[in-house]
């Protein structure tokens, strides 16, 4: 049986930290949290969020407005989910990534700590529209990558920790360097992701 608490429904189970702030904003949908939830002490949970059932989250996470979060999804600590995003299933966003608003990323995705996705080709200086990157199933991110904005990663891919992807990335390949090159994936990265 789930819970309202001041525009927040929460499934059974759910563990809320005093400090963490669920439901922060003023907005027309609640925020809703599934079943067998953590969120720990600093972060920050808008309203119209909804949220999958055994979802964690490290310290000092921001998730904004308009995010849709599947089951058994890890957010580490001090990630920053910016909005009007959709995240899959068995994922695990590890600490520091940072994902900007207009992403789609799918279920049994890795994103490695401190990696990057963007959503604006010219900041600052052309208005030309937000597009964040899309991640397909089974991504995995290596840690510092960096996802330039509207790049598809294609199912099962693997980006190198390091990597800056500019272009898309087919599916089942390796992208690896600065900017990236896509290369054939080796045999021990082949297949999905053992998230699930």
């Amino acid at each position: 049986m789930s819970e309202t608490v001041r525009d927040v429904v929460r499934g059974d189970g759910c563990t809320i930290d005093d400090e963490a702030t669920v439901g922060y904003g003023e907005f027309d949908a609640p925020t809703r949290i599934g079943d067998e939830a953590t969120i720990r002490a600093g972060s920050i949970v808008y309203g119209d969020v909804t949220i999958g059932d055994e979802f964690a989250t490290g310290h000092d996470v921001l998730v904004r407005e308009g995010t849709t979060i599947g089951d058994d999804v890890l957010v580490g600590t001090k990630t920053v989910i910016d909005g009007q995003t959709t995240i899959g299933s068995h994922v695990s966003l590890q600490t520091n990534v940072y994902v900007p608003t207009e992403t789609t990323i799918g279920s049994n995705v890795f994103v490695g700590p401190g990696a990057v996705l963007t959503n604006d080709e010219y900041p600052v200086r052309i208005d030309d529209g937000l597009e964040g990157p899309t991640i397909e199933d089974g991504v995995s991110i290596g840690a510092n990558a960096t996802l330039l904005p509207g790049v598809t990663i294609g199912e099962n891919a693997f980006v190198a920790a390091g990597a800056v992807v500019t272009e898309d990335v087919p599916a089942d390949s390796l992208a690896v360097g600065t900017p990236a090159t896509v290369q054939e994936l080796p045999d021990p990265l082949e297949g999905a992701n053992q998230l699930a």
